[in-house]
């Protein structure tokens, strides 16, 4: 998918700008790799100096907030959009994506293999990640402090 962008860059508009901060995605399991690419990409870039460690942290919350995007808040054929803003101290990511039923922190169990999303969030984002409705469906957000 990012590629489908870079290749298609004309002559005319190849200016170097980096990637761009918005990436629409099918609501597929396969999507959530496209993402972590896409925002690594997009931090490396667009972030003076940013350390190793701030990338890995941006990239995981970036997986959990597009892995439960695709599978709670999309259906077949949906899909979904990625928005980021960073600078040198923090970066803002945006899972918008058509489904209205906000996420929910559910108790900690050890006899489920998921439902730990928005726990992770809480870890590593702490008071730093929300809901809104927009449009057409919601955008889970979270900041990850440089």
């Amino acid at each position: 998918m990012i590629e489908r962008w870079q290749e298609h860059q004309s002559a005319c508009c190849a200016t170097d700008m980096g990637p761009p901060s918005v990436l629409v995605l099918a609501g597929e399991p396969q999507s959530a790799k496209a993402a972590r690419q896409f925002v690594r990409a997009y931090v490396g870039y667009h972030v003076q100096g940013v350390s190793a460690e701030h990338i890995d942290r941006v990239t995981l919350v970036t997986s959990e907030l597009v892995t439960n995007s695709i599978r709670y808040g999309t259906e077949p054929g949906d899909s979904l959009r990625i928005v980021l803003d960073a600078d040198g101290g923090r970066t803002r990511i945006e899972v918008h994506d058509p489904v209205r039923r906000r996420p929910r922190v559910r108790p900690e169990s050890e006899e489920r293999s998921r439902g730990r999303g928005l726990l992770v969030l809480d870890a590593l984002c702490p008071g730093r990640w929300g809901i809104y409705d927009i449009a057409l469906g919601k955008s889970v957000w979270a900041e990850v402090k440089a």
